[in-house]
C-alpha cells in the first residue's frame, strides 16, 4: 500500500497540468483506503508545480534503484 509522504511515479500523464509518465511527486493524502491519492509535484528547487489528485492506477512506488531525472516543466 502506499502511505502519506511515499514518493510515487506517474503510469500516465496529466496534461492539463503539464506532467507526464515518469514524474515523481510525494502523496500528500489517501482516499479512501489506497484508492486514490493526492500528490504533489515540485520543482527540483521545491516550488510545488503542480498537486492532482490521481486515482490508484495511475501511480506506482518508486523502486528502490531507481533515479530521478531533470525535465524543463511546460506551461500547462
Amino acid at each position: 500500500m502506499i502511505n502519506e509522504l511515499d514518493r510515487v511515479v506517474l503510469k500516465s500523464a496529466v496534461p492539463t497540468k503539464g506532467l507526464e509518465a515518469g514524474d515523481v511527486g510525494t502523496v500528500v493524502h489517501v482516499y479512501r483506503d489506497g484508492l486514490a491519492y493526492e500528490v504533489e509535484f515540485t520543482t527540483l528547487e521545491g516550488k510545488t508545480a503542480a498537486v492532482v489528485t490521481v486515482e490508484a492506477a495511475q501511480v506506482r512506488p518508486v523502486k528502490k534503484r531507481e533515479i530521478t531525472h531533470a525535465r524543463e516543466l511546460q506551461a500547462a
